[in-house]
């Protein structure tokens, strides 16, 4: 076990810890035993792996997540006040490329922030059903120009 996924999974959690519950010095002891317990359970559940963050890939993905966000939140607002809403609804089936299940997981969350779509299962073949507001829309593109960014900042090329 590598000593600084640990120390860096305690630093997060006591800072999660001091988010929560604030910063009175009188709990600053729970918040440590908290955080200890939480690295502990997390360190047995989730055992460190291979993954390695490009801090600049995650700069320009976060930059991009937000743009992409925010974009796709006036999208989704403008078609909910239109009258008309001249959506089609449905399911789009999409097949990510992201080899590991904890990439793909994790993708799956970031993906399900975006305004507009939502992963909501997957077929016995691995592919995802995602949840859109319009089929019509290049949702299955969108996702895999996505996953690719992901990907990069991840480490998985």
């Amino acid at each position: 076990m590598s000593t600084t996924v640990a120390i860096g999974r305690a630093t997060l959690f006591f800072a999660l810890w001091l988010m929560i519950a604030g910063y009175r010095l009188a709990d600053v002891p729970v918040g440590v035993a908290a955080a200890a317990l939480a690295t502990w359970a997390s360190l047995r559940l989730m055992p460190p792996g291979t993954l390695r963050l490009r801090l600049w890939s995650l700069a320009s993905f976060g930059v991009h997540f937000l743009g992409q966000s925010v974009s796709a939140g006036i999208e989704v607002a403008w078609l909910a006040l239109r009258p008309s809403m001249p959506l089609r609804p449905g399911f789009v089936t999409w097949r990510p490329r992201l080899q590991s299940a904890s990439a793909r997981n994790a993708f799956c969350a970031v993906s399900s922030l975006l305004p507009g779509t939502l992963p909501a299962g997957s077929d016995d073949d691995g592919a995802l059903l995602i949840h859109c507001l319009d089929v019509d829309q290049p949702v299955a593109d969108n996702l895999t120009a996505e996953e690719q960014l992901f990907g990069r900042m991840i480490g998985h090329d």
